[in-house]
């Protein structure tokens, strides 16, 4: 497997794991079940394309990678679909979070370039 296709996998596992986190929101505490079956199924689903980029990158970058553009992408998400506010100090922290996507892509050697 090929660097760029680990990253497309991660991609990919990133996106199910977003979807999953907004179908939990929405399944109000497993209480409805359409939501509920969405957050299962696109949470397996995130795990099973993880492992494949897991071929590939070390498990902490492609953690590392996949929690935090996780956190930032479902709070934008939140932000637009739930209407959940964001202060400064979390858009800061936010912020903060894709400095760090960006040095261990750009910068750390444990990835292979």
């Amino acid at each position: 497997m090929t660097l760029h296709l680990a990253y497309l996998y991660l991609g990919f596992a990133i996106v199910a794991e977003v979807i999953g986190t907004t179908a939990l929101k929405a399944s109000d505490s497993f209480t409805r079940p359409l939501p509920s079956l969405i957050t299962v199924g696109c949470y397996a689903l995130s795990f099973y394309l993880l492992t494949f980029s897991l071929r590939v990158l070390p498990t902490g970058i492609a953690y590392a990678i996949w929690s935090g553009v996780g956190i930032v992408l479902i709070s934008i998400v939140s932000w637009l679909y739930f209407k959940q506010s964001l202060d400064l100090a979390a858009i800061a922290g936010m912020a903060l979070i894709i400095a760090g996507v960006l040095v261990i892509n750009l910068f750390s050697k444990s990835v292979g370039h």
